[in-house]
This record gives structure tokens, C-alpha cells and sequence, in this order.
């Protein structure tokens, strides 16, 4: 990746910074000298980083780590310079994510539960990717409409353009985020803040419903799998019977855990952003009023809860308030979650297998599958809707 990356333009050296004169040799003049000719200024000097950009850039999208060499992060040309180069970096933040249901498919002993998991997950993935590029090629409907008065050079019949890198347009950069904030990758290649309040909402719904469309090198693996066994314990109430997953009976300790997975990154979430609502100083921190301004701290707390990284751009974090409770959601995004996923697995290796009969649930069928996206849509709707109305939905009324 990192060669492909280099082939495309990339920065792959070991220079701190390379001094270059730049085409404008803009000149001011200072004094004149004896004769009368004025004295003028040297002509202007830049300074143009380098460093293993390429590699470190194929280091972060792999490993989904985000962030980035350069404060534009995969919007630099340095990191990434051609669409060709932009289709290889989602590549490489998704690929490890949508191999491990094949590998937990291995595992297991059934390709077939697994390819379930990979479908489950491939839809959400490109459902929030189709919406994204949707919402940015459609732009803003308020500034597509001209008036009478055509002096008025206010156009986005095009799509959505503002905070975007025209090397990629809105439909490449709806994808880019659709991958990024469905992995906990947190790397971007536009200003989510400039989106659409629809488009805005997609990257920050995929953070909302846990990360799971594929989630993290593992961790999405994770969240699928919690939801999974909650989609069994729901069936199982439906049908009269006790649920099983993976032959084992799941039962009043695992979905305790369950619950405690399921809620605390929400209640870190919700929590944060609801007390930012009505302090002035977690207030004043915001670019925007009004709803834009809700969904700026909402995303600040949602990507920081779900181990994504990546921000709005909007909020000015560097207050105590944001520093202090965004380092405590990260620790309650992780640990929190890390806990009670271990002690489900260790309940579950300590018991028998049950025999499968004519009343167990296939979990490896297209049904389970569809059941599993309800119940990953239901929770995260039920939690977040309210907020995602008073956010980005009323933002897009108001247009």
C-alpha cells in the first residue's frame, strides 16, 4: 500500500523540510537606495514538510488508527493525492475489519454463520455510504434554488463542495466517512462539519450504533457479536424457549453483561453532551448555534466514546471541561466495554454444549441476519433518536 501510495505522489523520504521559492515573488518596498530605486524585500521562501508519510499512512488506514502526519490528515495531497490513492486508503481501513467474520467463521467451525455476520455487516457499511454520497451530491436545497436575482453566485447543484477536496468531490468524500466513522479508523478526507445536517448525521449515526459496519480491527467483531447474542435472547423470549448461540445457553449472567455493554457508551454519550447543553463553558467552545451546534458536541463525545478520533471540526476542545470528559468517555468507551465482553466469553467457555434440535434458532441463516439489523437499528434508535431529532433531523427541516 504504502509503494501503490508513493506511485501516486505520496511523500515517502526522510527530509524534515525542503526550503522552495515560490512562484509569487511579491515585492515591498522599504526604502530607496542613492540613485533612487527602491529596496525591496527577498523573494518569498516556503518551507514544505516531508517525512515517511506513505508508509505511516498505510500504517494508520490498516490499523485503523486515524489521524495523520499533517493537521488535514488524508485531505493533504502529501498523504493523499489521487482518487486512485483515496479508493486505496478506504480499502485498507475496511479490508481487516471485513475479514474477521471470515476468520470468526473459521473458527467456529461454520463459513457459513460467518458469512452471515460479513453480509450483516456490508450492509450496514454501504447503506451509510450510498445515504452519505446522496446527501453531499444533492448539496443544499436552500442554496440550489436561485432567486429573481441572479447576481447571486451561490450554486450546489453540483453537490455539497464546501469543506471538500476537489481532487475527490462530495460523492468520494460521503464514502470516505461512511468507512471511517464505520470503522474506529477516525482518518478523513473532508470537513464533516461542512456536510449536510442528513450528511452529518450518517458518519455520526455509524458511531452511534456502536461501530459494528465492520468497527475496528476486532473491536467491531466485538459489538456485532454482543448484538448478535441479544438478537438470540429475543428470539428465544418470541419462541418460548431458552436461546442459545454457538450451542450454548445464554442466561440471565451473560445478558446482564450484555445490558452493561449495551449502555455505557450511550450514557457516557448522553450524559457529556446533555451537561454541555447548559454549561457556558463547554458552550462557549462551539462554532455554531442552534441545532449545528448540538450536533458538534454530540459528535465530539460519540467519536471519543467509540474509540473513532475523528471530529466535527466545529468544537473547540481545549477547555478543561471538554479535555476532562472526553478522556474519561474514551476510558469509559473502552474499558467498560472490554470488561463485560471478556466475562460473556468466560461464561460461555465454561459451559457444555447443548445438542441442536428441531426448536434451536439457526443463527446462520438470512433471517438471523435481518433480525440482527433490526435489533442493531432498534437499540441505537431507541437510545439516540430524541438527540439525532433535536440535532441534525430539525437542521434539515429548518432548510
Amino acid at each position: 500500500i504504502a509503494l501503490v501510495l508513493v506511485s501516486q505522489g505520496a511523500i515517502q523520504n526522510f527530509t524534515h523540510t525542503t526550503t522552495a521559492t515560490t512562484v509569487d515573488q511579491t515585492v515591498e518596498v522599504e526604502t530607496v537606495d542613492d540613485a533612487g530605486n527602491p529596496v525591496v524585500t527577498p523573494v518569498t521562501e516556503q518551507q514544505i514538510p516531508g517525512g515517511p508519510f506513505a508508509s505511516q499512512e498505510a500504517i494508520k488506514e490498516l490499523g485503523t488508527n486515524g489521524g495523520g502526519p499533517l493537521n488535514a490528515n488524508s485531505m493533504h495531497p502529501f498523504e493523499n493525492p489521487t482518487r486512485l490513492s483515496n479508493l486505496l486508503e478506504i480499502y485498507a481501513l475496511l479490508v481487516i475489519g471485513f475479514a474477521f467474520p471470515i476468520t470468526y467463521g473459521v473458527m467456529v467451525g461454520s463459513k457459513r454463520q460467518g458469512r452471515v455476520v460479513l453480509a450483516v455487516m456490508v450492509g450496514l457499511w454501504l447503506t451509510s455510504a450510498v445515504l452519505a454520497g446522496f446527501f453531499e451530491q444533492n448539496g443544499n436545497p436552500e442554496l440550489t434554488q436561485r432567486g429573481a436575482d441572479q447576481s447571486l453566485a451561490v450554486d450546489q447543484a453540483g453537490g455539497n463542495a464546501e469543506g471538500k477536496e476537489i481532487r475527490f468531490g462530495p460523492a468520494a468524500s460521503g464514502l470516505f466517512a461512511a468507512s471511517t466513522t464505520g470503522t474506529s479508523t477516525g482518518a478523513v478526507n473532508a470537513a464533516h462539519d461542512s456536510f449536510t445536517p442528513l450528511g452529518g448525521m450518517i458518519p455520526l449515526v455509524n458511531m452511534k450504533l456502536g461501530e459494528v459496519s465492520p468497527g475496528g480491527t476486532g473491536v467491531g467483531m466485538v459489538g456485532l457479536l454482543i448484538n448478535a447474542i441479544l438478537a438470540v435472547f429475543i428470539a428465544g423470549l418470541m419462541v418460548g424457549r431458552t436461546p442459545e448461540f454457538l450451542g450454548k445457553k445464554i442466561q440471565a449472567a451473560e445478558m446482564k453483561l450484555v445490558v452493561l455493554y449495551i449502555v455505557a457508551m450511550p450514557l457516557a454519550v448522553l450524559t457529556f453532551a446533555g451537561a454541555s447543553m447548559v454549561l457556558d463553558t463547554a458552550l462557549a467552545g462551539r462554532l455554531n448555534d442552534g441545532p449545528h451546534g448540538l450536533t458538534e458536541i454530540l459528535y465530539a463525545f460519540t467519536s471519543a466514546s467509540n474509540n473513532n478520533g475523528s471530529a466535527f471540526g466545529g468544537l473547540t476542545v481545549t477547555s478543561h471541561w471538554y479535555e476532562t470528559t472526553l478522556g474519561l468517555c474514551m476510558l469509559i468507551g473502552r474499558f467498560l466495554l472490554i470488561i463485560p465482553a471478556l466475562a460473556i466469553a468466560g461464561s460461555l467457555v465454561r459451559k457444555q454444549k447443548v445438542p441442536v434440535t428441531s426448536g434451536t434458532f439457526p443463527t446462520d441463516s438470512p433471517l438471523f441476519g435481518g433480525l440482527l439489523v433490526g435489533v442493531i437499528l432498534i437499540v441505537a434508535g431507541l437510545t439516540f433518536f430524541p438527540v439525532l431529532a433535536l440535532g441534525p433531523i430539525v437542521e434539515h427541516l429548518g432548510l
